[in-house]
Order: structure tokens, then sequence, then C-alpha cells
């Protein structure tokens, strides 16, 4: 514990007022400013020392012209691929972005054509709705199967969209925003099998790789079956959710088929080669090298939060189902048997005064969850807490549901 609330000292942080998205922008997003913000998934902690202290060392420096990505950076990312997962990773494979969701932007462009039909798997991070439907190509949702607070593939329905609606391109959410799924190898080799038969590509997004808080372990689609699938795919990830290092855009293109490769490059030429910034790969570096630590704490704080969190929604309320957290430090609860779907906006705004993302967001199926970010510390976790229980006794006791 003590070790805890040394860690909690030196790197919780007071963010309003720093321009944060999660913290400042209430009242544009949700339009009430006093709300207590869980919902962007960006943490309220700093970033690790060693980050810092290479952030300040290059800006000493005085210099910011244009630059190249250096040896050393490779390096350190591909010791952490290797150590941590066993991904193997070559400097060839390797492209560079702003952020994963610009990326997929672009991926979508590449892979397929105007008119094409993409499938995800919902309920699924509403970006990914965007870089399709944005990119003239379709949408197509294959629910995944949820029971017992767990969710599964539905692999009968997957091979049903697929040959039915001639489905070209697949992306995936590895571990799984926002149910918290950590996939395991059986499930990503039927996947990409599934795939690779009906001759679909895929993007792999494993952003959030690195945050596993439950017991199973992390395997990347680039690993499976010794690499067989890595000519059908794409995978992308970046240190951002990693380290909190969002803002310095710097993001990963991992590319392992030669061809697609060159048709990427030819891609990105009239984007003025998006490749990410100076300062991110910076930061991403001295993560890579010395972030490890810093790592474990947040990872031990998140499990303590969902446990909290968890214990004390279902004592006081069990029918509520809260999703159980392998990856990612966010929590999926549904909620659907105290609020009714179409009053959950007011509910959590007006009678919790919380901002949280809303199931509705991911998809269509889910509108009675929300998502809640845990990626801060157990004194504002506790807060939120004593507000939704507040909110809940008083819709009961209303019958608001």
């Amino acid at each position: 514990m003590a070790k805890k609330n040394k860690f909690l000292t030196e790197f919780r942080v007071n963010r309003k007022n720093t321009n944060s998205v999660k913290w400042d922008n209430l009242k544009e997003q949700y339009g009430d400013d006093q709300l207590l913000p869980l919902w962007v998934a960006d943490m309220d902690f700093k970033s690790p020392k060693a980050v810092t202290d290479a952030l300040v060392a290059r800006v000493q420096h005085g210099v910011f012209g244009y630059s190249t990505i250096p040896d050393s950076y490779y390096d350190a990312f591909f010791e952490w691929q290797q150590t941590r997962y066993g991904i193997e990773m070559h400097k060839e494979w390797m492209r560079f972005g702003t952020g994963v969701v610009n990326s997929l932007y672009q991926l979508v462009d590449l892979m397929t054509e105007p008119g094409d039909n993409v499938l995800v798997q919902t309920p699924v991070y509403y970006p990914f709705y965007s870089a399709i439907e944005d990119n003239q190509r379709r949408v197509i949702r294959t629910p995944l199967k949820h029971e017992n607070n767990q969710y599964e593939m539905d692999f009968e329905a997957l091979e049903r969209d697929i040959k039915e609606n001639h489905v070209k391109l697949l992306i995936q959410c590895s571990p799984h925003n926002p149910v918290g799924r950590v996939w395991t190898e059986s499930e990503l080799t039927q996947l990409l099998e599934l795939c690779r038969e009906n001759h679909v590509m895929v993007i792999s997004d494993e952003i959030h790789q690195d945050l596993i808080v439950g017991n199973k372990p992390f395997i990347s689609a680039l690993s499976i079956d010794d690499g067989r699938y890595r000519d059908n795919m794409v995978v992308v990830n970046a240190p951002s959710k990693t380290f909190n290092l969002a803002a310095l855009q710097n993001s990963h293109i991992i590319i392992p088929n030669s061809q697609l490769r060159a048709k990427y490059d030819k891609l990105v030429k009239h984007l003025n080669k998006p490749e990410g910034s100076l300062m991110g790969r910076v930061a991403g570096e001295a993560a890579y090298r010395s972030g490890a630590i810093w790592l474990d704490e947040i990872l031990s704080i998140v499990r303590t939060n969902y446990l909290e969190v968890s214990h004390q929604l279902v004592s006081k309320f069990p029918e509520i189902k809260i999703s159980e957290l392998e990856g990612t430090y966010l929590m999926w609860i549904d909620l659907s048997a105290y609020v009714r779907a179409d009053r959950m906006k007011e509910f959590m705004q007006k009678e919790c005064g919380l901002a949280v993302d809303y199931g509705q967001w991911f998809s269509e199926e889910t509108p009675g969850f929300i998502r809640m970010n845990l990626a801060t510390d157990l004194g504002t976790v506790q807060i939120a807490v004593d507000q939704l229980l507040k909110g809940l006794k008083g819709a009961k006791l209303n019958h608001l549901n």
C-alpha cells in the first residue's frame, strides 16, 4: 500500500485547465462542465519519468528540424515486443502514423474499394464505423455472443455474414474495446483461418496489447501459427494507450506483405508521408526502454479499481452485469435492469453527475450499457461509484427504470 501511495503521489496529476479533452471538453461533449469525467480513454497519470526526462533533454537541444527514425527506436520497440510477447518484428515491415484511428482510415482506403463490405464484431470502438463509412464502404455488423457476462466470437454468424455479404476486410479489436476480452490463440486462429479461406483481409487493432489486467496472455495476430497469416493482415498499435502519450501522435502500421507495403507507400505519398512526430518517437523509445515498472503500477491500480467498482455495484444492485475485465482499462457495465435505455444519458448526467461513454455509441444492441474509464486513482473512482449508487437508488425508488 505504501508503494502504491508513493506512486500516486508522484504520478497522479490534476488535469483540469490543461486543455484536456477528457476534463476540459465536457461542456462541448456533454453540455455540462461539472460532470466527473470517466469517458475518453486516456489516463489521469503522468507518463513514466524516463519519458519526461527524454523529452526535456530533447527540448534542451533546442532544434526541431526535420528528423529521421533512429535505429534505436526500432531496437527498443522490437525488444519490447519480443521479450514480452514473443512477437517477431522486422524493420522493413514498419510504417509510422499520427494515430491508430488515422491509420484505420488510410488502411480501409488501401485494402478495399468504394462500396465494399467491411466487417466488425460488435459492440466495438465506434471510430471503426467512421473509418469505414467515411470511406464510402459499407459496415457489416456481426454481434459477439454474450453469455454469463462473457463475450465470445460467433463463428457461425461470422462465416454466414462473410459469405453472404462478400466481405473484403475485417477489422479486429484485440484486446477488445469495449468488452475487455483478451482473445485466445484458438479464437484468433479460427478467425484468421476463416478470413484466409474466404479471401478476407484483416486489420488487427492491437493498441491495448500492453494493458492486460486478467490472467490471459496477449497474443498478437502476427504470431499465430508461426506467422501463417501475416501476408493477409496489417497490425496497428502504438505506445500511446500504454504510456499515456496520445497527444504526441506516434503510432505503428505493421505490414508484413511486401506488395501491400508498396501499395501503402504509394497511397500515402499524397498525404505528405504521415510519419508521426519527433517528440512522439522520443517519448515512445524512452517508454519502451524504461517504462515496464511504471506500467506494472498502472495495471495494479486498474485491477484494484475494477474489483472495487464490481463489488460495490453488484452487492447493492445484483442485477447489474459487469463484463470480466481481461484487457484495457475500460469497464463495460450493463445497467439495463435498472435504467431504461431511452433515458440512460439523462440518468448518468442528471442523476449521477458522470460523463461516460454510452453503450449505444458502440452498438445498437447495447443501449443499456456504459463504458467507464478506470485509469485514475481509487478516490476518483469511489466518488463515481457513490454518485452512481445514489442515482440507482433514486431510480429504483421513483420507478424510473
